[in-house]
């Protein structure tokens, strides 16, 4: 794959495509993604026999053999699946980028298609309970992700200060984005810091709010060169920088062996994704930022350089987050109210923003950060609208 500095601005991402995002949809995965890969290809006026490359998730139960079969593609000349689950979203655009920009295919598409609101959830597998690394977590009760992160964020708590009120900044700026957004799962249900305050615990300090939705749905993005993006449908919107990032010693989630378990991948990531930039967080308009979880939001903003250690809780105050303010944040109603699909809805709610079709645009905006997980090994993306 090519180098990371032989991708900037070199590919552009093309097309979009979406299915209905709900608690229980009828349809198969295989079906769901389908829809969705269709949808990206129209949205950019490309033929599926053009296809010639693929990138999605190792938690991705939909192949790319049903996949090309189903949907008609021609050769495929790469494919690759990225590992950590929602640590993977904008790993699938930066691999294709890498594939196109080296001249190893021509047109590239990424998706995620998942069953999460009416499928099981992967930690009840008990096959699989007991990995290596869930050995020092799951015997003690830190079950579930809701568990690991929640010992992340009394920890962070306590370090630097922060309050409930800080990640219900974070929720209640998602959900007003989500009450503008109509595909959004929370489009009609607004959020008080009352419902906030008085929702049951799910992981003392995380209460309901905190958590991310359980979604069926499935999303899709195309991606091509920057020659051949002239010619599509859409405005483009260039792939600037890409990153992965998988800190020394890193255990997912908790980041036991860490030296400092508060610094987690987004800061391996973020070293590398300003170091190709020719931006700097200061020249980011708008920001999709990995929301699984509220207190996720602080330690990215921390990582990604937006503010200081210590500093993302405050960071959050004064509608910071709000369209207006210093970051708007995850304008379609990011994990936590528009739909949780492995985080794929923030890279198409950025294609958005920088298209200016956003049900929450944010005026001018020409530079977006998306980030894939924190707490896991990562990726993130660094887009613009400007070539």
């Amino acid at each position: 794959m090519a180098g990371l500095r032989g991708i900037k601005d070199a590919t552009a991402i093309v097309g979009i495509g979406q299915t209905p995002f709900a608690k229980r949809l009828g349809e198969d995965e295989k079906t769901l993604a389908c829809r969705a890969v269709l949808a990206a290809l129209d949205d950019a006026g490309i033929a599926p026999g053009e296809v010639d490359a693929l990138a999605s998730f190792t938690m991705e139960e939909t192949d790319e053999v049903e996949l090309a079969k189903a949907v008609g593609f021609g050769d495929l000349t790469f494919f690759s699946k990225v590992g950590y689950g929602g640590g993977g979203s904008c790993a699938t655009v930066a691999h294709l980028a890498g594939a196109i920009a080296s001249g190893q295919a021509s047109v590239g598409v990424a998706w995620r298609s998942r069953k999460r609101g009416s499928g099981p959830r992967p930690w009840t597998n008990t096959t699989v309970q007991l990995p290596t690394p869930a050995q020092w977590t799951r015997p003690f009760g830190l079950l579930r992700p809701a568990d690991e992160i929640a010992m992340l964020t009394r920890r962070y708590m306590h370090e630097y200060g922060a309050t409930r009120d800080h990640l219900f900044n974070v929720a209640l700026a998602c959900r007003n984005r989500a009450n503008q957004n109509p595909a959004a799962v929370m489009y009609d249900r607004p959020l008080t810091r009352e419902m906030y305050m008085t929702s049951r615990w799910i992981s003392e300090p995380l209460c309901l709010f905190d958590n991310c939705l359980e979604t069926d749905g499935a999303l899709a993005c195309v991606v091509v060169s920057r020659e051949r993006a002239r010619d599509c449908r859409r405005r483009p919107v260039y792939v600037h920088s890409a990153a992965q990032g998988l800190p020394a010693q890193h255990h997912g989630m908790v980041n036991y062996w860490n030296d400092d378990p508060l610094t987690g991948p987004a800061w391996t990531a973020a070293r590398h994704l300003w170091k190709h930039a020719d931006l700097t967080p200061e020249d980011v308009d708008v920001a999709q930022i990995y929301d699984a979880f509220t207190a996720l939001i602080p330690l990215s903003l921390e990582g990604y350089g937006f503010c200081g250690r210590g500093e993302g809780g405050a960071f959050t105050e004064g509608g910071a987050l709000e369209i207006g303010g210093r970051l708007p944040l995850n304008t379609g109603g990011g994990g936590l109210s528009e739909a949780y699909v492995h985080g794929f809805n923030l890279i198409t709610e950025g294609v958005k923003q920088l298209r200016g079709t956003s049900t929450a645009q944010v005026p001018g905006a020409a530079a977006c950060l998306v980030t894939a997980g924190e707490g896991v090994p990562t990726s993130a993306l660094l887009l613009t609208n400007r070539s």
